[in-house]
């Protein structure tokens, strides 16, 4: 059977347990759907608006209360949960903005640290979140692909997803809290869609509903297609995805194998 996976969106918000509840719900749609493979936003686990001098006290470790509710879930549905937490640093003041990626039997198989931090449109990430140190991208196989993770304000940085791809990924993970503004709807559809179509890859970006994030989670195929989409409204979006399609595509249009430069750390 050709694999599916799901964009799940909703507004995330100050309460964990709450949070969580939403996450199962959503989770359980995209399963009952086909999904094997479901992609949350960014800060599903804690979110209260913009990063502050509060948000170390809800920060956890990898091996905590969230990352194990959702191990425990990804065993009871045999599907692998891919969402964002923010990370217990240990200074007591600053934290990561972490994405991870937890299988069934297998729990926690990739994490993604914020790279870039959303220091633009107003915003100021970097006052309370410590950025990811350059390192080798973490995949995880799922369904015969090889899966990769960024982060939301990632992804206007062309070499991240590069790097990824460059690791063996075929299929890009983008969880998000892309915040609503003039052109912001516009910039988020066009990234993804930039990304999957130079990389010849499949980019899935699940983002946070209104008041502050834009919806529009979306499913993009190597040839630049959305093949899933969503509008403003917390739901769940599925597509199937395939190793033939990317095979197809790169065969049209092999520019990988005719690149002329490769990224240097």
């Amino acid at each position: 059977m050709t694999p599916v996976l799901a964009v799940a969106q909703f507004a995330p918000g100050p309460d964990a347990a709450a949070n969580l509840a939403t996450i199962e719900r959503l989770a359980r749609e995209a399963v009952a759907r086909g999904a094997s493979l479901v992609v949350l936003p960014e800060y599903a686990q804690f979110f209260d608006g913009e990063p502050g001098p509060g948000w170390a006290a809800h920060a956890e470790a990898l091996d905590g209360p969230f990352v194990s509710a959702l191990g425990r879930l990804a065993d009871e549905l045999a599907a692998v949960l891919v969402a964002g937490l923010i990370e217990r640093t240990g200074d007591g003041r600053r934290i990561r903005n972490t994405v991870v990626a937890v299988a069934p039997a297998a729990g926690l198989v990739a994490r993604h640290r914020k790279l870039h931090l959303y220091d633009a449109f107003g915003g100021r990430e970097s006052d309370w979140i410590e950025p990811g140190a350059i390192e080798p991208p973490q995949t995880f196989a799922w369904e015969g692909l090889t899966v990769g993770l960024q982060t939301c304000y990632d992804i206007r940085f062309p070499e991240v997803t590069r790097r990824i791809v460059d690791a063996g990924a075929n299929v890009v993970l983008v969880p998000a809290e892309w915040v609503r503004g003039p052109l912001k709807e516009h910039h988020w559809r066009a990234l993804v869609t930039a990304r999957a179509l130079e990389n010849t890859v499949y980019v899935a970006g699940a983002d946070h509903i209104p008041p502050i994030g834009v919806g529009a989670s979306l499913v993009v195929d190597p040839m630049g297609v959305a093949i899933a989409q969503l509008a403003e409204a917390e739901d769940v979006a599925t597509a199937a995805v395939s190793r033939e399609r990317i095979a197809q595509v790169r065969r049209a249009n092999p520019s990988l194998a005719l690149r002329r430069f490769r990224v240097a750390e």
